[in-house]
């Protein structure tokens, strides 16, 4: 039985047996290439939350119709990131387990690998739809296989080819964009096919991990984060795609490179934030 956080994304505060989804935390950025500050994403959305009403007008649902639990921030290793994946991996077992879908704020988006070891284990069967601005296909970073740059790569090398379908992706070296091309489900630029992709995975029943890193948004809209990308979607166009995923099977989910102090205005968490409310929500309808 996991206890509640001292202080919980709004609205999300049901009792832990009651609830269908859990939110759990994992503040991690020791791999980050760039601007580092992804570490205190999770707090951050947390604390900013209430800035927010439960209630939303995009979807006429409200989180306190929802049965959400919030487990709090993990304590991680920030010298090992094998450390902190493991960490992370029992955290969304023990949801699992419980019959629950974990949902991770990040973080770093290598904080994903971790949550993709525990839910493969649960569903063999599983895809991942990852919206980024970056396709985190390589091999390696400066020799380290362990990097939010390789974070899809290490996930595919689990789960081959066909089942990771990419979409937003603007930015990687051409490496990158010729594995894609050969072993990903690849839709660079935009959400142009995302409908389709998940109509054949609903019809399907296919097991879906969705996984959303912020700076898919452009950063006009969206700079609070370690590596901003010119030429992002809209807020309005990321909404409308996260409701489109959640019709699908999905089975767990994360929000992640939100980087708190790279935004002094806080319209970065703010955003982060409703992100949050929205996929929480749309999940909830589809469970």
């Amino acid at each position: 039985m996991l206890e509640r956080n001292v202080e919980t994304f709004i609205g999300c505060d049901r009792d832990y047996a009651e609830s269908r989804i859990v939110l759990y935390g994992a503040p991690f950025d020791s791999t980050t290439s760039f601007r580092p500050g992804a570490r205190f994403g999770p707090a951050a959305m947390r604390h900013e939350s209430f800035g927010l009403e439960t209630y939303s007008p995009y979807q006429d649902a409200d989180l306190e119709d929802c049965a959400v639990f919030d487990s709090g921030d993990l304590e991680l290793c920030f010298g090992s990131a094998e450390a902190a994946l493991e960490d992370i991996e029992s955290r969304a077992a023990t949801i699992l387990k419980d019959g629950k879908l974990p949902m991770l704020l990040g973080g770093e988006h290598l904080v994903t690998l971790g949550a993709v070891r525990a839910v493969l284990r649960r569903y063999p069967d599983l895809h991942i739809i990852h919206f980024d601005a970056h396709a985190d296909l390589r091999d390696d970073y400066l020799g380290a296989r362990l990097s939010h740059a390789c974070v899809l790569r290490r996930c595919h090398e689990l789960i081959g080819d066909g089942r990771i379908h990419q979409f937003c992706i603007r930015s990687g070296e051409r490496a990158e964009f010729r594995f894609a091309h050969s072993h990903t489900d690849f839709h660079p630029f935009t959400f142009e096919g995302l409908e389709e992709t998940v109509e054949v995975l609903r019809k399907a029943q296919v097991p879906v991990y969705f996984t959303v890193d912020l700076d898919c948004l452009d950063p006009g809209v969206f700079p609070g984060t370690g590596t901003p990308e010119a030429g992002g979607v809209s807020f309005m166009q990321l909404l409308n795609a996260i409701r489109t995923v959640c019709t699908a099977r999905v089975v767990g989910a994360d929000v992640n490179e939100l980087a708190p102090m790279l935004d002094a205005s806080g319209v970065s968490t703010a955003t982060a934030c409703k992100v949050v409310r929205e996929m929480l929500l749309a999940l909830d309808k589809s469970l």
